[in-house]
């Protein structure tokens, strides 16, 4: 047997997972942004309209990538992570199927194909007050931005944010939590 003989592929790296994921968005008439924010925090931002998506990606560490996802919920309508590995896709799909993270879609991408394992749901199923309306209309606004040219994409606006609202006397937004009441809310 030669050495490359039986030898597995060669893991994937990030940027070609994520690479594949947006060819896979633009295919169903999203518009796609890498880096948008200069600080390499959104790996993948889609955007169809007024829907905004999510998409971080990860070749090893599913669990973290699955928290990163979380985290970032706020900003858009839907979160999804892309693997490279399908059977850590289905092991990540499988444990978290319910609770906060279930509405997180769980993709895969494998010699170059994307399978979706488990499709993304939106944060907010139409019940009660939705906590995150304000981040994410923020969030469109500096896309429309981009998208006419007045911000170049890949400036750093993230932290500027943040600040700006911690200055406002808000919360940051990974302090949200899926699960607070409207009233809750600064």
């Amino acid at each position: 047997m030669t050495p490359t003989e039986g030898a597995r592929a060669p893991r994937p790296s990030e940027r070609s997972i994520v690479e594949v994921a947006a060819g896979y968005l633009r295919a169903l008439g999203y518009r796609t942004y890498r880096d948008v924010d200069g600080t390499d925090y959104f790996d993948l931002v889609a955007r169809r309209g007024d829907e905004v998506g999510l998409i971080e990606g990860k070749v090893a560490d599913a669990r973290g990538v699955l928290l990163q996802a979380v985290r970032r919920r706020a900003w858009g309508n839907w979160v999804a992570v892309v693997l490279g590995s399908h059977r850590s896709a289905e092991r990540l799909a499988d444990r978290t199927a319910a609770g906060r993270a279930a509405p997180v879609g769980v993709w895969c991408v494998r010699d170059g194909c994307l399978s979706v394992v488990r499709a993304a749901a939106p944060w907010t199923g139409g019940e009660g007050p939705d906590p995150f309306l304000e981040l994410r209309l923020r969030f469109r606004r500096i896309l429309d931005s981009v998208d006419r040219g007045e911000m170049p994409p890949n400036v750093r606006w993230n932290d500027v944010n943040r600040e700006v609202r911690r200055a406002a006397g808000g919360r940051g937004f990974s302090e949200w939590r899926l699960d607070e009441s409207g009233s809750d809310r600064r």
